[in-house]
């Protein structure tokens, strides 16, 4: 059998590509939806569905590059003839599904290789490559939008399929000719002499359907925030000595040998500092934090959930704390109330003040069991024990 195409027939490098990536999507679709709908309240179940995740992007990943393969391969080959060039209605939609399977089998790849790489944490990509992405940011906005391309590219890979499936069906039991057995295993020589050049109609065709597609995706709101998000209590606004301008209140921690960062988007500080040199006590300090305005990257709702930070029932955390200058600089030796419980911290910080102006940063490591998070994640493989928040933040001097 020839590598390449002709007139009448498809060559081997054609039909390895076309059977490679049928078993792929074949493959990959319900991998996705069985891995989607698997619970994930205990450990084992996590892991079992982090391990299919992994596989699915895994998987995809490489389709997307033997998609790219296959398309650029198809416009360097002569098409074999339709073997009904007189059902012009019948060719001119056969090629515009051919499109939009060649199209989205690099969208439906790329809209979740995007997502996985503006997002962080679960189900890492077990390629060396792709845990990010040239010019893709970590973003949950993006990762949404992402998300709901995927969502759609999706259903257009699947009725597209469908549409392919049953037109192959179609022409071998009820046309009864040669168009399936072309694309099978061995020689099969059907259609004219001319070899068919590739029409920009089909093409076009293609795009409009994926523009429909995008618009309806758009109507059932698929690229907007998730529904799934928590409820962010509203914090009293605070006045103290020191005024916070900005800050970053982060956190970092470990997932399946990834690391995951996140932050909270809303939380205040109540500060008195003495800025004096003198050392002892220097003041003191109190945080409140709205656990629900944690983002997590891809963990975010998981964190929310009861077994986790459980942002219904406890939907903020108060950190007190007083300030002593010692021999190793400043800490804030206080007590974290975080989910009920009532833990020790101290936080080491580092301190600059230029009139009234005050720049601080400072690092803690908790120990997530101390709080209940994750009681039934045993493994630091699955989820690290510790969690690094880190503190950042401008104040300005109450006048």
């Amino acid at each position: 059998m020839a590598l390449t195409n002709t007139s009448q027939s498809y060559g081997a490098i054609t039909k390895t590509l076309h059977w490679l990536t049928a078993f792929g999507i074949l493959g990959m679709i319900p991998l996705g939806l069985i891995a989607n709908e698997l619970p994930y309240e205990t450990a084992d179940q996590l892991a079992n569905k982090a391990w299919l995740f992994s596989l699915h992007k895994t998987v995809g990943v490489a389709l997307f590059f033997i998609a790219l393969v296959r398309i650029l391969w198809a416009l360097t080959q002569p098409k074999p003839e339709p073997l009904h060039p007189e059902r012009r209605a019948e060719t001119f939609a056969a090629e515009s599904v051919h499109w939009l399977l060649y199209g989205s089998l690099v969208a439906v790849p790329l809209s979740g290789w995007v997502h996985h790489a503006a997002t962080a944490g679960f189900a890492p990509i077990w390629w060396p490559l792709g845990q990010s992405l040239p010019l893709v940011p970590e973003s949950e906005t993006l990762a949404g939008i992402a998300s709901g391309l995927h969502w759609v590219f999706a259903w257009v890979l699947v009725l597209s399929l469908m549409l392919h499936v049953a037109g192959a069906v179609k022409h071998h039991v009820i046309d009864r000719d040669a168009t399936l057995r072309r694309m099978l295993p061995g020689r099969t020589r059907a259609g004219g002499d001319a070899g068919k050049r590739h029409r920009l109609t089909a093409p076009a065709a293609a795009l409009a359907a994926w523009a429909v597609a995008l618009g309806l995706g758009g109507f059932v709101g698929a690229y907007g925030e998730r529904s799934d998000a928590a409820q962010v209590v509203a914090l009293q606004e605070v006045k103290s000595d020191w005024q916070v301008a900005e800050g970053t209140l982060a956190l970092e921690v470990r997932q399946f040998g990834q690391e995951v960062q996140g932050s909270f988007g809303a939380w205040t500080a109540q500060i008195a500092y003495d800025d004096s040199d003198a050392p002892g006590p220097k003041g003191d300090v109190r945080v409140e934090v709205a656990i629900g305005s944690l983002t997590l990257g891809s963990v975010t709702a998981q964190a929310m959930g009861p077994e986790f930070l459980d942002a219904t029932q406890f939907p903020t955390a108060v950190f007190t704390a007083d300030i002593t200058r010692g021999d190793a600089g400043l800490v804030a030796n206080g007590t974290l109330d975080l989910k009920g419980r009532q833990v020790p911290i101290t936080l080491p910080f580092a301190l600059t003040i230029d009139g009234n102006v005050a720049q601080m940063t400072g690092t803690a490591t908790l120990d997530r069991r101390d709080f209940g998070i994750g009681e039934s994640m045993t493994d630091p493989a699955q989820l690290g024990h510790e969690v690094v928040l880190d503190v950042s933040l401008t104040a300005h001097r109450a006048e």
